[in-house]
């Protein structure tokens, strides 16, 4: 069996598309190419690759389109790595939003791409020892709060639904699946994007911020998602899994 990592570039640049996949080769890679998403949507009917690098300013259908495309299909798991010619922090979220696993900039450095690629890959394969999410749960309940984990829907006490992006659900997932444990900012960061910070990186707060304002949790008093100063976040609120369902 082949165990090769299968990589699909998505990138309407050809020089971009060459130069990444000349790099993935040498490092033992396979790479399949494509200029758009038609393009992109002909790889995937040959299989699933094992990761997508994925341009997020591309003419026509642009990256978040086709990374909305790619989480709401048959393709939902295939980690995803943005780029964009934007460095701008409002761009980076955004993305995560849209579902992907990680973004970086351009211009970028071909080794940090590939170094970027493998941590999404273990992230995607391999959770860190005593950190597994529990799958097999399907309603997760939480104060006023239940996740369906299966529809991967927020209702409130009243049955109402509150929409999460993909990036949302993921950070409330980790969180509930490691209630009253601190977690810092380097392990929120690697279990929802695969990767460690770096000494600017505040997407992380910001998420939590974004969370907190779904769940209806007040930064200063926090009923859920509490700060721990120069340590990282606690989900404080008991999490039971809720059996059978009406």
């Amino acid at each position: 069996m082949d165990t090769t990592d299968h990589v699909l570039i998505v990138d309407d640049d050809r020089g971009i598309r060459e130069l990444i996949a000349g790099y993935l080769e040498k490092n033992g890679m396979r790479v399949s190419l494509a200029a758009n998403g038609r393009q992109m949507r002909a790889a995937l009917e040959q299989g699933a690759p094992d990761l997508i690098v994925l341009d997020l300013m591309m003419p026509g259908e642009d990256g978040l389109v086709l990374c909305r495309e790619l989480r709401a299909g048959k393709f939902r798991a295939v980690p995803v790595l943005m780029l964009t010619a934007r460095n701008e922090e409002a761009d980076r979220i955004l993305g995560l939003e849209m579902g992907a696993d990680d973004y970086l900039p351009k211009p970028f450095a071909v080794r940090e791409l590939l170094a970027r690629i493998r941590a999404v890959l273990r992230r995607a394969r391999m959770l860190p020892p005593g950190m597994q999410v529990t799958e097999s749960a399907q309603m997760l309940g939480f104060g006023d709060w239940r996740l369906d984990t299966t529809a991967r829907h927020l209702l409130d006490s009243e049955g109402t639904m509150v929409a999460l992006s993909g990036a949302e659900y993921r950070l409330l997932r980790v969180f509930l699946d490691h209630p009253q444990r601190v977690l810092t900012r380097d392990q929120l960061l690697n279990l929802t994007q695969g990767r460690q910070a770096d000494a600017f990186d505040r997407s992380i707060d910001l998420m939590v911020s974004r969370l907190r304002q779904r769940l209806r949790d007040e930064a200063r008093e926090p009923r859920y998602i509490k700060t721990l100063r120069s340590e990282g976040y606690v989900f404080s609120a008991a999490v039971n899994v809720i059996e059978d369902q009406p």
